[in-house]
């Protein structure tokens, strides 16, 4: 996934460069970027926040996400539709 940080409204803007475009209304400070993209990405899929963990670029803009019970294909799906 590729974060944009401090956008006008949270939501998903399709790919680039293979990745999932996620624009976030949170400022990238103390996790608040991260806590509304687990958040985003949780209410997308209809699955508990808790199901939703950052496995790399906590810190970065490109960031490795994986969802407990989900596999990547449907995972890429279920937000493809959400774009």
């Amino acid at each position: 996934m590729r974060v944009v940080p401090r956008a006008g409204r949270s939501g998903f803007a399709g790919l680039r460069a293979g990745a999932v475009l996620v624009r976030l209304a949170a400022a990238p400070v103390q996790g608040a970027a991260n806590d509304e993209l687990i958040a985003l990405i949780a209410r997308t899929l209809g699955v508990p926040k808790r199901d939703v963990a950052i496995v790399a670029g906590e810190r970065a803009r490109t960031k490795r996400v994986r969802v407990a019970g989900m596999s990547a294909a449907q995972v890429l799906a279920c937000l493809a539709e959400a774009s």
